[in-house]
Formats: C-alpha cells, structure tokens, sequence
C-alpha cells in the first residue's frame, strides 16, 4: 500500500488532496478507519486538557 499527498494546487481548493493505494480495498478501509479513530481520540485529549487549562 501506498500513502500520497497532491500538489496542493491540483484538484481541491482547500489543498487537502490525498490517495491511497493498494491491492486489498478492505485493508485500506480498516486502515482509514484506524487514522480516524486515532485523531478522534487525539482531539478528546486535546479536549480534556483545555478544560484542565481553563479551570
């Protein structure tokens, strides 16, 4: 599998391109979601130690 970022002048306006590639659509889907769940869990800690900044 391979993991890609565009030219951030192509394609989206926002520059936020990227591609995945593989041979197992499966494996990459599992791997997207592990990506996913990983920055969800940063962004609760993230979270959490604002509140204990603002208390």
């Amino acid at each position: 599998m391979s993991f890609s970022f565009t030219n951030p002048e192509q394609d989206r306006d926002d520059g936020r391109s990227f591609s995945f590639t593989g041979s197992d659509p499966a494996d990459i889907d599992r791997q997207l979601q592990t990506i996913s769940d990983m920055a969800h869990e940063i962004l609760r800690l993230v979270a959490n130690v604002r509140r204990q900044i603002n208390a």
